[in-house]
């Protein structure tokens, strides 16, 4: 079973210690409306719970799994259901549920013998408020255990290096995404407005029982130059480029695919593509396993330097704040459960890693941007473009 194999290598990697970890409490989202809910990546990757406040003891020593079923209201339990404890066992592969009034119990049952308790934090950094469950667990451990230690970096190390099942579920998630895609470009000259195509790519997800794995972009001419732009909801001018940045998730996996479009380019719109494309290309070919990470950041800031200078931009490969200007973002990430899964801060790539290489271009002074992205997993001897399928073409 997954998660439990998943669990398995995990207490090997922290040589049979105790952890303890918490999903993701349920959000507000205006008045009596909740958030839309997305499991925390590494709960999910643990447990397999998706479903809002469960938590999960890992008993390393014993090899023994016992999930923590939340405290629902009678009025939530109608109005939203209920995973049963046969079906919480069945997707974790755990070996018994408690509820959460025997919570505290068993924790300080364990604490008798484990002075020292792991458990998951992940970092916020200001842009966003973060959701309560972790930090609430672990004040509760602090209170109980003498050591209560974070071990996100033991799990980003695991996470990183994909399994053949996660393999599998990347490549589908990217099929559903690139198949989308070619549909959309098929139709392209029929689409007036960004929400058009957005709403094509959802409705062709859902109906292959896949979601959007993180905000869609479809942005046209100036909008392009906002990297994150969502709104989708403006018109499309002919000759406007339109950097439509979207992936599927599909089985708790993430495409992250990027292409732009145009109907009618101008000679700059077609000029600054090539150029993008041609910097895409020779990125992706310097990937390879036990590449120092630092060079590829250096080698790909090279070929980016280059293409912005090749566009007449900036003058001089020492203008790094006019380079930045025009390539404000790292070149690859991660990929995985997480559409910017960690890597584990690695020294070098490893086979098995999957991340995106994403070079752009952004000129709000011309109202162009043009972003091309593919998802490229490390081989033992190389590289495979995940993506490879779907033509970058303008």
């Amino acid at each position: 079973m997954f998660h439990a194999e998943n669990r398995k290598r995990f207490i090997a990697r922290t040589q049979g210690a105790l952890v303890i970890v918490a999903g993701y409490e349920q959000m507000q989202l205006s008045g009596d409306m909740a958030a839309p809910f997305l499991q925390e990546s590494n709960f999910w990757w643990l447990s397999g719970i998706e479903s809002p406040g469960w938590k999960m003891i890992i008993d390393g020593a014993r090899g023994r799994a016992t999930l923590v079923r939340p405290a629902l209201s009678a009025v939530r339990q109608i109005f939203d259901g209920d995973l049963t404890d046969d079906q919480a066992l069945v997707v974790s592969g755990a070996d018994v549920v408690i509820t959460e009034d025997y919570f505290d119990q068993e924790l300080k049952q364990l604490a008798r013998a484990h002075p020292r308790v792991l458990t998951t934090l992940n970092k916020v950094d200001g842009e966003f408020h973060a959701n309560p469950a972790q930090q609430k667990l672990k004040a509760r451990l602090d209170r109980i255990f003498v050591a209560a230690e974070t071990c996100n970096k033991e799990l980003a190390e695991l996470r990183a290096i994909k399994q053949p099942t996660e393999i599998e579920r990347i490549k589908k998630a990217i099929k559903i995404t690139t198949d989308a895609f070619a549909v959309i470009k098929d139709r392209w000259v029929d689409y007036k407005t960004e929400y058009e195509v957005e709403a094509d790519f959802t409705q062709y997800f859902r109906r292959h029982n896949a979601a959007h794995g993180y905000d869609p972009i479809v942005a046209a001419g100036p909008r392009a130059c906002t990297l994150h732009y969502h709104a989708n909801g403006q018109k499309i001018a002919r000759r406007e480029a339109v950097v439509v940045d979207i992936g599927a998730r599909y089985a708790g996996y993430s495409a992250d695919i990027t292409r732009t479009f145009c109907e009618s380019p101008s000679k700059r719109v077609s000029q600054v593509h090539k150029a993008v494309a041609d910097a895409h290309n020779a990125i992706i070919k310097l990937l390879e396993p036990d590449l120092l990470v630092s060079d590829y950041i250096k080698k790909s800031d090279e070929i980016m330097l280059d293409t912005v200078m090749s566009l007449g931009l900036i003058e001089s490969r020492g203008d790094t704040n006019g380079y930045r200007r025009y390539f404000p973002h790292a070149v690859s990430h991660g990929l995985g459960v997480d559409v910017h899964d960690s890597l584990g801060a690695p020294r070098y790539l490893r086979a098995g890693m999957v991340l995106t290489v994403e070079p752009g271009i952004y000129i709000p002074a011309e109202a162009v941007g043009v972003r091309i992205e593919d998802d490229i997993l490390i081989t033992d001897t190389g590289r495979q473009n995940l993506s490879a399928m779907l033509s970058t073409d303008l």
